[in-house]
């Protein structure tokens, strides 16, 4: 069972916008020791909607032959075409992948019948463990509880990284999924009232930062102790929030400049951080200790 601090990466880019691929390996070699429990790379914090598919293949494999099996690798193979899901998820199969994130076909609206379809053919095209992606801010398409439950009974579909923040909803995936489904969050904020509430980790982007912190709050949260898991997560709520002052991977892609982990490397659409914020962020920085 994949559970605890899920690290949602960023890619390190250079100025010139190509993959830093020295600062990748490194990325996850800091990863691996600050005791993160899993990777995921290329999902949206890893700028999967403006690589390549070369790239975003070549990322996957990076990672799974940089972990070398010290730590479960998810690798983001979502996609708004089924077709195009199926690719990803298949080179992520071939290089190894433990499992594969698939967030919700974005855009063009699918129905319910269609999210479940799409999964459904994603399974049968290819042998490798599927964690559903539910992050209806960014995709315009919500997977019902009932959807989730349907996904449920497919042979690799065992998780739902759920980003709505709805402490409700996670409670309703449980009941009706029951010990089928396991449940990840996807919102930093209430991240420890979802685990605390039965979900089983979290993917986080604020692990990124702090990854230690954020491995120990989901040891915490995860075996119920409500009081430390708070009282240590108190000390990142500042940056939980202010990592989203402007779209993600933006501001978590500056604050790791500011650690000297990655350069500034971005690409377009993304731009890099306002001005205006930069000292937002490294107040939420220094709040909790990852700067002085």
């Amino acid at each position: 069972m994949i559970s605890g601090s899920i690290v949602a990466m960023v890619t390190p880019m250079l100025n010139d916008g190509s993959v830093d691929w020295d600062r990748l390996d490194a990325l996850v070699e800091w990863h691996v020791e600050e005791g993160t429990n899993g990777l995921v790379p290329v999902g949206t914090t890893g700028e999967s909607a403006t690589v390549s598919v070369n790239e975003h293949c070549q990322i996957v494999k990076r990672v799974v032959d940089v972990v070398r099996g010290r730590i479960p690798v998810i690798a983001g193979t979502g996609g708004n075409a089924t077709s195009e899901a199926i690719e990803l998820t298949r080179a992520a199969k071939q290089a190894g992948a433990d499992a594969c994130l698939l967030v919700t076909p974005y855009y063009n609206k699918p129905t319910q019948e269609g999210l479940y379809l799409h999964h459904k053919a994603i399974a049968a095209a290819v042998d490798l463990p599927q964690v559903l992606y539910n992050v209806p801010g960014r995709t315009a398409c919500d997977m019902l509880p009932e959807t989730v439950a349907r996904c449920s009974e497919i042979d690799q579909v065992f998780a739902i990284k759920e980003a709505t923040g709805s402490i409700e909803r996670t409670k309703q995936i449980l009941e009706l999924c029951g010990d089928s489904m396991l449940v990840y969050s996807g919102d930093d904020e209430t991240a420890v009232d979802l685990m605390l509430n039965g979900a089983k980790g979290a993917i986080s982007v604020t692990a990124n930062v702090t990854p230690k912190q954020c491995a120990e709050i989901c040891r915490l949260a995860i075996a119920g102790d409500a009081t430390a898991a708070h009282k240590l997560n108190e000390k990142l709520m500042p940056l939980h929030r202010d990592l989203f002052v402007e779209s993600n991977p933006i501001p978590v892609k500056w604050a790791l400049a500011e650690m000297g982990k990655i350069g500034n490397g971005i690409r377009l659409p993304m731009t890099p951080l306002s001005d205006e914020y930069h000292e937002r962020v490294r107040q939420a920085m220094r709040h909790a200790d990852v700067i002085s």
